[in-house]
């Protein structure tokens, strides 16, 4: 029986396929436990995420994880930047993939022949300001089965050449492109031929999305796609026949922009223009009652979205008034969104009918309303409207009794109040009541520490709650916030530019042990090394230290010091992505760290952190789902024993 009992023994420590992964015959083991082949299909049937975080686990899974990257059909890995070097033993020649996302910050031209993969059909580069406009030519000669593809920053870095044949061959070549998102200032492809070249483009085109095109060209665009649809050019294709989606960034939006767009592009459901004029526009240059008149001939637009921003002026849109409004509506009752930024001569007359006029409305944004008033929802229970989204950043006259009011409005999950002075606590009592909302931006209001506890003690389940510049919060407010059950799963918090909010306040929000993912403390004067030092020692149920923050913002914190930076080597933080610091507390130590962990973007500049912060042109505010570090962890495997022994400077 004891011999028995042994060699049981034996065999359950010989069989245990993850005791010992430097075991020589660990692989062989695991194979007995299960076959290979059978944890191969397994693997194919994760994303990319799950795959690396079963890689960092045992030799054996990483062994398995490298064969099936050579056939995943999906490679996304946003939220870090690999380099060349890193990706090519990932992707490898994987004639299967169909989709790619990255972050090509670390990449180069070297790198276009490994993105530009014949099989590929989806491409989302972020960030390519390091790739030249060769990457356009070649995407245009390889990916002929292409049908979304997104760029931002190409070229930026300087003297780096963007030819208009690169353009001109991207069009022709991708002849079966659906979506292009081009966020890039387009002028770089100015040309005599810039609007001719465009009627290579795919005829599949549903949606066209262009971070920045000068006027001229983009009415030579537009003048050609409307002569394309006239009667006598019926023997030259039209141009953008099937285009649904039409997103710009203008010097000024013009009732003949408006105009033209409507007229030559008869199927589109969704138009986003925004502008940013350098001096005041007159009546030839600008929008009026009888351009937003002309804004919907063909009928069929659900979503509109008309900005001016004021980037380079303060300045509106003032020649629209009440009336161009209701000249707008008259024929957009089928409207699902609509967002306005900067009509300060319309009323609480003119934004009702389009509360009234329009039953199948969701989404409702409107910014520098100055003319807004409470009245504008006074009887909004009345109608049978199902508001999911709403913002009213900028406009001041709204008060409690208006915010009350809005509150009948049960399907809210995104609610935007920045700026709104005169929002107070009573405000916040009446929004307590809302089950689904999990979005709510409270910027620059006069709210305080009982108006969170309102929402600690409330229905809201928020995910994502900014408090940046409620000057009347302290380190109570913490308490207000977490002593409910409505903030267990807040994820994304803001308190910047609070004033009276100090290391004590941190430290209580370490001691609830919610698991944030972003939190941003800029321009706290009496934030300092304590607060690194509860955030890095934080740690949730059977996580790391300080396992949870994704992103974390001490920009021009008052008591932030070189200490500080000791506590951002592993393996505190280990998920961290985003570090917003300021370089002068001491440059050496940033470059060291930029050096020690690769892919942490360390911003020392002021520039607001994040892949996504709060406003997105498609769907305003969207949360990334939780994402960790196993793809580092793989990708770095073995660089931590040689990290160890290394100290940082200072």
């Amino acid at each position: 029986m004891a011999e028995e009992r042994s060699t049981k023994t034996d065999t359950t420590v010989r069989d245990e396929p993850g005791t010992n992964p430097k075991h020589p015959n660990h692989l062989s083991r695991l194979d007995l436990v299960l076959p290979l082949t059978v944890i191969s299909t397994i693997l194919s049937k994760l994303d990319v995420r799950s795959i690396c975080s079963a890689a960092a686990t045992c030799r054996s899974l990483r062994h398995c994880a490298s064969q099936t990257l050579t056939f995943v059909s999906s490679f996304h890995v946003n939220d870090i930047a690999p380099s060349l070097d890193l990706l090519r033993p990932i992707l490898r020649q994987n004639p299967y993939l169909k989709s790619l996302k990255l972050d090509c910050a670390r990449l180069d031209d070297s790198s276009i022949e490994m993105l530009a993969r014949p099989s590929l059909n989806e491409i989302y580069l972020h960030n390519c300001e390091n790739l030249s406009g060769k990457l356009l030519s070649q995407l245009g000669e390889k990916c002929r089965d292409l049908r979304t593809l997104y760029l931002s920053s190409l070229a930026e870095r300087r003297r780096l050449v963007v030819q208009f044949s690169d353009l001109e061959e991207l069009l022709s070549g991708c002849s079966h492109l659906e979506t292009l998102i081009l966020a890039l200032d387009v002028s770089k492809f100015d040309n005599p031929k810039f609007a001719e070249v465009w009627a290579a483009a795919s005829e599949k085109l549903t949606s066209l999305e262009i971070g920045y095109i000068p006027m001229a060209m983009l009415s030579a665009l537009l003048t050609l796609s409307a002569g394309s649809h006239q009667p006598e050019h019926r023997m030259r294709p039209p141009i953008f026949p099937s285009l649904q989606k039409l997103c710009l960034s203008v010097d000024s939006i013009t009732d003949s922009l408006v105009t033209s767009i409507s007229i030559g592009l008869p199927c589109l459901t969704h138009i986003d223009l925004q502008d940013s004029p350098f001096v005041e526009p007159t009546a030839a240059t600008d929008l009026t009652n009888n351009g937003l008149q002309q804004i919907n001939q063909h009928g069929k637009l659900k979503h509109i979205s008309l900005t001016r921003s004021q980037e380079f002026l303060f300045t509106y849109f003032r020649r629209v008034n009440d009336l161009g409004i209701l000249l707008m509506v008259n024929t957009c009752s089928a409207l699902e969104s609509i967002s306005l930024g900067g009509f300060c001569r319309v009323t609480d007359s003119g934004f009702r009918e389009i509360l009234y006029s329009c039953p199948k409305l969701r989404k409702l944004r409107i910014s520098h309303g100055s003319q807004l008033t409470d009245l504008l929802f006074h009887d909004i229970f009345a109608t049978s409207l199902s508001l999911t989204h709403v913002s009213l950043r900028w406009c001041n006259l709204l008060t409690n009794p208006g915010i009350e009011k809005l509150s009948f409005s049960k399907e809210l999950c995104v609610l935007d109040l920045r700026d709104c002075r005169k929002l107070t606590d009573p405000a916040l009592k009446s929004l307590s009541s809302l089950s689904k909302l999990q979005t709510l931006l409270l910027d620059g209001t006069d709210i305080s520490d009982l108006g969170l506890s309102y929402l600690g003690h409330g229905n809201c389940q928020l995910v994502s709650l900014s408090l940046r510049g409620c000057r009347k919060l302290t380190n109570a407010c913490i308490s207000s916030i977490f002593s409910g059950s409505s903030a267990r799963s807040l994820q994304i918090l803001d308190l910047s530019r609070l004033p009276n909010l100090s290391d004590d306040g941190i430290f209580l929000l370490a001691k609830s042990r919610v698991p944030i993912v972003e939190l941003r403390l800029r321009e706290c004067p009496h934030i300092g090394d304590a607060s690194v030092m509860a955030l890095a020692s934080m740690q949730l149920e059977g996580g790391l230290l300080g396992s949870s923050l994704h992103l974390l913002d001490l920009y021009d914190c008052g008591g932030i010091t070189p200490l500080s930076f000791r506590w951002f080597k592993k393996p505190y933080f280990p998920r961290l992505r985003w570090l917003g610091v300021i370089g002068s507390v001491n440059r050496d130590m940033v470059d060291a760290l930029a050096r020690r962990r690769p892919f942490l973007h360390v911003a020392c500049r002021g520039e607001e952190l994040g892949t996504g912060y709060w406003d997105s042109l498609s769907g305003w505010y969207r949360h990334e789902e939780d994402e960790f570090d196993e793809l580092e962890q793989w990708l770095l495997e073995g660089d931590d024993e040689d990290d160890e022994g290394e100290e940082m400077e200072g």
